[in-house]
């Protein structure tokens, strides 16, 4: 995670090395259950279990989120005592229908059939089952029983971006089109209470900040309208495995989120930004649009003053933050599908996330 010398040359790239295909995003759907108000969440479900802490509720409150939405509302099912078992079975209930709303609505979008989709990926790191959602959707979506499919499990917030470059590759490689679908119900992992009661400070945070959604895009070869994925990178912090986790625990999953994480961010977000600008010649200042995941306030704060960008470059992060809360790997799909129609033709876009590692991973797009 280093930066290019200062007067050596920039590499001249135009796309990744293949057969020189254009994947172009054409599609983006989204989907959401239920609504939920942060501070009906706070006054009604979540004071009560934090034994009315203070602490606690100014981290809820001030997470940055006044709406978010849910499978499960606290206040009518508290899943917290809920064994991995039936936290799994409830996903794979509730999972499925707003999957296939998010991957039809993409579909729609692109103006394309299922059956012509020659790769199906599908991201998840909050629930799990087998057969997956990869056949279920596959079925219900009327796909060819010849699809390529591939699940990407547990990686976390960044997970899009992986899933998103290697659609791109496959469509690159292939000339097939290829559906990205996100799916992540967060609200099954509400924890439980600490033994002997007291306050988890990790677990208000986790509890204020995440939602569930589900976002889809497809990508096609060489179409002439869209966002065209250049590439995507990664870079992963040394030595910070234990700064995020996410647990597999007897009652769900558990996350473990370190106060330390902005400032390891943000002493590595600029190289890692630049390595992916470098090889097509580009700089900071020729970015137009900036989907950055919102993991939390702090984390865009440190995206901005890292790389130099004004308040209103990340407002569309802080706007998803603001009504959808932290969907994880749904998160900065829902963040370019507000930029999109925002960007000049021929204007380059860089999409960023951040999970479990530390890791860092990045998209190049570009207006066609």
């Amino acid at each position: 995670m280093t930066a290019r010398p200062r007067g050596a040359a920039r590499p001249a790239n135009p796309r990744p090395a293949g057969t020189g295909t254009a994947a172009v995003i054409t599609g983006i759907g989204t989907a959401f259950p239920g609504l939920l108000d942060q501070r009906n969440l706070w006054d009604e479900y979540f004071d009560r279990r934090c034994g009315g802490d203070r602490v606690a509720r100014r981290i809820f409150l001030g997470c940055g989120v006044t709406t978010r939405h849910a499978v499960v509302d606290p206040r009518d099912e508290d899943v917290s005592g809920w064994s991995t078992g039936a936290r799994m079975r409830r996903y794979v209930r509730d999972a499925q229908p707003l999957g296939l709303r998010a991957a039809s609505a993409a579909l729609a979008d692109a103006g394309l059939s299922a059956a012509d989709v020659g790769l199906f990926v599908v991201v998840s790191c909050t629930g799990y089952s087998t057969p997956g959602l990869d056949i279920q959707l596959a079925r219900e979506l009327g796909m060819s029983e010849r699809v390529r499919r591939l699940v990407i499990g547990h990686m976390g917030c960044y997970a899009a971006i992986p899933g998103m470059g290697t659609a791109a590759d496959f469509v690159r490689a292939r000339g097939l089109p290829a559906l990205v679908l996100c799916v992540e119900l967060t609200s099954l992992h509400v924890q439980p209470v600490p033994e002997g009661g007291g306050r988890d400070l990790e677990q208000v945070v986790a509890h204020a900040l995440f939602g569930d959604a589900a976002a889809a895009i497809v990508l096609v070869p060489d179409a002439a309208d869209g966002l065209e994925v250049l590439d995507t990178t990664a870079a992963t912090a040394p030595a910070s495995e234990e700064l995020m986790t996410w647990e597999v625990t007897d009652h769900g999953f558990r996350m473990g989120l370190s106060s330390k994480v902005p400032d390891v961010l943000a002493s590595h977000v600029e190289a890692a930004t630049t390595a992916l600008l470098d090889p097509f010649a580009l700089g900071l200042a020729d970015v137009q649009g900036w989907a950055v995941h919102p993991g939390g306030p702090r984390i865009v704060d440190v995206v901005e003053e890292r790389l130099g960008l004004d308040r209103a470059r990340t407002d569309p992060s802080r706007q998803i933050l603001d009504s959808r809360g932290n969907c994880s790997s749904a998160t900065v799909l829902l963040v370019l599908e507000r930029l999109r129609g925002a960007l000049d033709v021929g204007a380059p876009a860089v999409g960023m996330a951040f999970g479990p590692g530390l890791t860092l991973c990045l998209a190049l797009l570009r207006r066609r």
